[in-house]
């Protein structure tokens, strides 16, 4: 085979490791890892669009620090957070993306909270009155904030704004990711060559037939080899990559009793 580069992407799910190793016989290696990390770059920038954030650097001089494309739509002052027993007075700002509430005597107290994680919008009465009550997913820990504003005339159209914020984010969401797209220019010889590669893979007929009744987890014969959870084994040296004449690609050594039919099959 010769020397060739691979993208290796270590990953990491419930105290468990994977590595998965990708080999282009184009030759196109270093434009594809190029793309996967702006894009990992692009995903990590954006979290606020999508996550919940407490305590965060979220204000800067009693303002908000907008992101890119978000717009205020209103500012609500005189509004408790009524998280402890004493509540904290703070001001709330709605925009176009999330809701942040933030304490007046310590900026750093406070929480964003996006559309895409808010699972109800309500307006309940409590120990310490009527109360702005919201409910985040549970993909964001389930939280339930309440918050305190007065008169309750005021508190109600604070919700119906949320509410109708909330909706119109969910039908045309904004996740952060901004780009573009550009045209390349290629010679009609190179773009006649594309559309009969395009032509033969299309002519391929795929019979897929899922078999349930293998319950084995194929996610377990892609845990990094030689790898430990806490630290790297000193002094252990990794298997060479095999090629594959099934794949076409470089692949790391299979382990006794594995096949390359056994490693699709999830079910």
């Amino acid at each position: 085979m010769g020397n060739c580069e691979s993208i290796c992407l270590s990953t990491k799910s419930n105290n468990n490791r994977f590595e998965f190793i990708f080999t282009d016989d184009k030759k196109e290696t270093s434009s594809i890892f190029a793309t996967i990390s702006a894009l990992n770059k692009a995903y990590e920038s954006s979290r606020l669009y999508r996550d919940l954030k407490l305590r965060g650097a979220l204000i800067q001089g009693g303002q908000i620090r907008l992101l890119p494309t978000e717009e205020i739509h209103d500012k609500v002052n005189g509004v408790w957070n009524l998280s402890s027993e004493q509540g904290n007075l703070g001001t709330f700002y709605i925009t176009n993306i999330r809701v942040v509430w933030f304490a007046n005597m310590n900026e750093s107290y406070n929480v964003s909270l996006p559309y895409l994680q808010i699972n109800s919008i309500k307006v309940r009465d409590s120990k310490f009155g009527f109360a702005l009550v919201i409910e985040s997913s549970w993909r964001s820990g389930g939280y339930i904030l309440g918050f305190r504003i007065d008169p309750i005339e005021k508190i109600r159209k604070v919700a119906k704004e949320i509410q109708s914020r909330h909706q119109v984010f969910m039908a045309t969401p904004t996740y952060g990711v901004q780009f573009s797209l550009e045209s390349n220019d290629k010679k009609p010889q190179q773009q006649q060559q594309k559309a009969s590669i395009v032509t033969s893979r299309s002519a391929v007929n795929e019979d897929v037939e899922i078999d349930s009744t293998l319950k084995s987890d194929a996610c377990v014969l892609y845990f990094a080899q030689g790898q430990t959870q806490d630290s790297e084994v000193e002094g252990k040296t990794k298997e060479k990559p095999v090629f594959s004449r099934e794949l076409g690609l470089a692949i790391e050594p299979l382990k006794s009793g594995t096949s390359i039919e056994s490693l699709w099959k999830l079910f």
